[in-house]
Order: structure tokens, then sequence, then C-alpha cells
């Protein structure tokens, strides 16, 4: 009982932070799997991915609503990544623990400081192919390892690299997210891997749910100060982390 209470409050903190922010809520995903619901790390990432599918997925249906996807340059960006997507889903099952929750310590505490720095991408920004190729694989690698969207790294290359507007970026990297996590979690079915579904689907129910209050609440809050509140969570996630794999 206690286990299903944790999946439903981190499913619905997970969804307000991507519903509010559009970015680096499912980076809490992971850390939230291992040491609240007790999952192993090589299990965490993989469900991470059915997690940050659904999710995304329900929030990229509410941006195509809006028009605010830019589906040619999401679908170009995804086509870079997917390679890597599928190989550095392979090859994470096969990493020592140890390792792979110190690279996701890192990429947690990159994600954390750029929330609390919040710097914009350049809106007059000119296309790139290759920038866009290079970004597009990195993103597709840390998805595929990592089991994270990567939100916090995808709309600023989308700005950067394909010149997509900031009010497009957030809706067009969920579809980047989705189609990377398609493909890791397609890689990793070789992999055996036993998922607690009866926490699973709790969490996904409750982090769709969080994801629309998550909206509302974008609205009542100043932005700087959500990014700030969850800037120093996924910090001080990154920093427990770390010191769990080590000591």
């Amino acid at each position: 009982m206690t286990a299903l209470v944790f999946a439903l409050l981190a499913g619905a903190l997970v969804g307000l932070a991507l519903g509010s922010l559009g970015a680096g809520g499912s980076i809490l995903t992971v850390p939230a799997l291992i040491y609240l619901l007790g999952f192993s790390p090589a299990e965490a990432t993989t469900a991470s991915l059915i997690i940050v599918i659904v999710t995304s997925l329900t929030a990229l249906v509410a941006h195509a609503r809006a028009g605010a996807v830019r589906w040619r340059a999401g679908l170009l960006f995804a086509a870079a990544g997917l390679l890597p997507a599928a190989g550095a889903g392979m090859l994470s099952a096969r990493i020592p623990a140890v390792l792979l929750t110190l690279a996701f310590a890192v990429l947690a505490t990159l994600a954390g400081l750029r929330m609390l720095r919040h710097q914009t991408p350049p809106a007059n920004a000119t296309v790139s192919a290759p920038r866009a190729a290079g970004a597009g694989a990195a993103l597709g690698m840390v998805t595929g390892f990592l089991g994270v969207g990567g939100g916090f790294l995808a709309v600023p290359a989308l700005v950067a690299a394909l010149a997509v507007p900031m009010s497009a970026a957030v809706g067009t990297s969920l579809l980047v997210i989705i189609a990377n996590a398609v493909v890791a979690l397609a890689a990793r079915a070789s992999v055996e891997a036993s998922l607690d579904w009866a926490l699973i689907m709790p969490f996904i129910a409750t982090a769709v749910l969080g994801a629309w209050d998550g909206k509302r609440l974008s609205a009542k809050v100043q932005p700087a100060t959500l990014r700030r509140v969850f800037g120093g969570l996924l910090v001080t996630v990154a920093a427990a982390m770390a010191a769990s794999a080590l000591l």
C-alpha cells in the first residue's frame, strides 16, 4: 500500500512539472522509481520510457490541437536520433548500476542548473543541418541510455538548430521525445526486465492528470518561480543519487 501511494504521488509530481514547464518533469521519473518504488536502475530506465511515451503523447495531442507542433521539423530532428536511441537502449541494460546512476545524476544536475539559469535560446537562429543532426543524435542517445525525454535539451536545440519558434518548440519536442522513446523501448525488448505494472500504471495515471493541473498552475504562478523550484529539486535529487552510488 505504501508503494502504491508513493507511485501516485510521484506520478502527480512528474505530471505537474511537465504540464507547468513543458520540460524537466520526466527526469524526476527515474529517481522516483528507484528510491521510492524499489526499481533497479535498469528497470527504472525501461519503465521511465513507457511513462515518458504515454505522458508525452497526451501532451502532444493538446499541443497539436492548438497548432503548436512543427511536424516536418520534428520528424527530421527525430530521424537523426533514432539509431543512437536504439543503440543506447540496447547498451543501457549492460551498464553497471553504479555507472548508470552516476550518469543520470550528471544529467539531472545539468537539467536543474539549466532550469535555474533559464537561458532563452535566440529567436533569430539560422537553420543548420549539421547542428540539427548532431543535436538530434545526442538527444536520441540520452533518451535511449537514461530513459528520459530530454525536453530541456530538445527545446533549445530545436530553436537554435531548426529555427522552430519558441511557441511551437515544446510541442515539437514532444514529437521528438516520443519517437526516440519508442525506438529505445523496442531496442530493450530483447533484454529481460521484470516490471511491476501494478505500480507503473498508477504512476502513469496520476502523471497524466498532473500534467493538466500543471497547465492550470502555470497560469497562476510565475514561470520563473516554478523553474527555480523544480530546478532546485533536480539538483538536490542528483546530489542524493550520486552520494548513494558512491557510498
